[in-house]
């Protein structure tokens, strides 16, 4: 492994060209259950600069990851390559959830030069990194890359504003460990 002071030339290269990666939260405390969420789509990662980077955070089945980020900030993203050299990247660091009701999202949102659909975003994860490191990533099997898969953005685009806003009331509101989510208000 070795640890990087930045998101460098090649390493941002490696990044966004993944077109999958994964998020890793957990609460405080010994309870609570840890969180990894595999996340994908074309144009909904961005590396911001050498010390920043974002996602397109898109209504789904869970919460989780705006909770831990709510309670502690504390964030890891992994990027594997599963096709060419082996290499597996991670940003660790700290990150905020900042929601579609928040005055700071379009701005936020704008930055996505070709994001695949805007309508489902639910939020903009911002995330400040803290350290980056690379290791080989010799055990990772070599996978075909097929495309995108469109159902999320199928389901959301049967939805309208407020089928949206009542999903987040009902299923976002809390995590899994009940910690705050979305509040009522979003």
């Amino acid at each position: 492994m070795k640890v990087h002071e930045r998101i460098d030339g090649r390493l941002r290269t490696f990044i966004e060209a993944q077109p999958m990666f994964f998020v890793a939260t957990a609460p405080n405390g010994p309870d609570g259950h840890v969180n990894v969420s595999p996340k994908g789509m074309t144009g909904t990662f961005l590396v911001l600069d050498e010390l920043r980077v974002a996602y397109l955070d898109y209504h789904g089945s869970g919460a989780e990851t705006m909770a831990h980020l709510r309670e502690n900030g504390r964030i890891t993203v992994m990027f594997c390559s599963f096709q060419g050299a082996p290499n597996i990247v991670r940003l660790h660091g700290r990150g905020r959830s900042v929601p579609l009701t928040d005055p700071e999202f379009p701005g936020l949102l704008s930055l996505f030069p070709a994001p695949p659909d805007t309508h489902g975003v639910r939020s903009v994860i911002d995330i400040a990194v803290e350290r980056v490191s690379d290791s080989c990533g010799y055990s990772v099997p070599l996978m075909s890359y097929e495309g995108d898969r469109d159902v999320l953005l199928r389901w959301t685009e049967r939805r309208s504003d407020a089928d949206l806003a009542d999903y987040r009331r009902k299923k976002n509101e809390t995590s899994i460990d009940g910690l705050p989510a979305f509040n009522s208000a979003t």
